[in-house]
């Protein structure tokens, strides 16, 4: 079952989330986004991403049903 929340983005960006005790993915390039977004761990139901970490996924975040993305403004 996809429990788990996770948080991908810039670490300037995502740092506080982890206080919440979501899982915290952080990338500073478009490549580590991509290579984080393709390692998701498998309980990982709903992913907050960064304006810069959707945009570097662009409709990738939207091919997998199993996971809701939410995008944090900019």
């Amino acid at each position: 079952m996809r429990t788990q929340v996770a948080v991908l983005g810039e670490p300037i960006r995502t740092a506080g989330y982890g206080l919440t005790g979501v899982k915290l993915l952080t990338a500073t390039t478009a490549a580590e986004v991509r290579r984080q977004w393709s390692d998701l761990p498998a309980d990982v139901g709903i992913v907050v991403l960064t304006a810069s970490a959707a945009e570097a996924l662009g409709l990738d975040r939207l091919a997998s049903g199993a996971v809701l993305t939410v995008v944090l403004p900019p």
